[in-house]
């Protein structure tokens, strides 16, 4: 079956039982459309770029779904009709995330493997740039 991230925002005035069973609804739908739900993750209340619904803030729940396309579009057509859901989006993966998503991840977490990863072609350019020793001594030698 194909695979889905699903991401929804409801209003800050709901509380958090209430976000729960909004969930619990969506992945019922999932789950009666024939799929399943590999992963819920709650962000919790998170402020948003800008106003929506005269909302500044909402709260955040990430879904991965492994189901047919049919229930998918069940869950997002409930999702449209819900008054509590703000925004949503439902992306399609190549695969799952493992693990907690980059927004569950503690902020030393996520700068730390960003500079891991933005240091790694800076060295391998640094390697290509930097002739070898055999070559300044061979250069060395013949000036003389």
């Amino acid at each position: 079956m194909p695979l889905y991230e699903t991401v929804f925002i409801a209003r800050q005035d709901i509380s958090t039982q209430q976000v729960e069973t909004l969930t619990d609804d969506m992945t019922k739908f999932v789950t009666d459309g024939g799929g399943k739900i590999a992963k819920v993750e709650n962000w919790g209340l998170r402020n948003l770029a800008y106003k929506v619904k005269k909302n500044r803030k909402g709260h955040y729940v990430l879904l991965n779904i492994d189901a047919p396309i049919d229930a998918v579009k069940e869950m997002e057509r409930n999702l449209l009709l819900n008054e509590d859901v703000l925004r949503h989006m439902t992306l399609r993966v190549e695969e799952l995330e493992e693990g907690d998503s980059v927004m569950m991840q503690s902020k030393s977490q996520r700068s730390r493997r960003d500079r891991d990863d933005e240091d790694a072609p800076k060295e391998e350019a640094k390697k290509e740039e930097a002739p070898s020793e055999e070559t300044t001594e061979a250069a060395e030698g013949g000036e003389e």
